[in-house]
């Protein structure tokens, strides 16, 4: 036969209340410095993004400039220097790509984070809130008179 589970107790529902009162403490503090540490990556990003795309916008205008010049003097100069320019640019646009995966994926784990941050603290926030209502003293009611 299978054994009889016994009650719990006040002392051990107390505590396990407590616990999991802990436990979405420290969850809200991991994410709010995961979401500090993401957000300093975000910004990191976001700069590595605009220096290559500004990097990418300058060889564009070389490579047309080299192909313009190529054109009117076709020599061995100017098409190595065309060449150059091409091979800097496919490297320049690979990096470009990279960085934009990193930086949507840094997007997408962000959003998470603060979505789950939002969740732990409202809960908190209701937890408080129902500890005060019940932590209140109650109220004493006055003797009625007879008359």
């Amino acid at each position: 036969m299978a054994k009889a589970k016994k009650p719990a107790t006040a002392s051990s529902i107390a505590k396990k209340i407590q616990i999991a009162t802990e436990n979405l403490l420290t969850a809200k503090n991991d994410g709010e410095a995961a979401a500090s540490s993401l957000e300093k990556d975000r910004k990191k990003l976001l700069a590595e993004n605009k220096r290559i795309a500004k990097k990418r916008a300058v060889l564009s205008r070389k490579k047309k400039t080299a192909a313009n010049r190529l054109k009117i003097t076709p020599n061995a100069e100017n098409r190595k220097t065309v060449n150059s320019i091409s091979k800097e640019l496919t490297v320049v646009s690979k990096a470009g790509v990279k960085a934009r995966a990193a930086k949507s994926a840094n997007a997408e784990e962000l959003k998470s984070v603060k979505t789950s941050l939002k969740q732990a603290s409202t809960y908190i926030a209701v937890i408080s809130k129902a500890d005060k209502q019940l932590n209140k003293p109650k109220k004493k009611r006055a003797k009625k008179r007879r008359r």
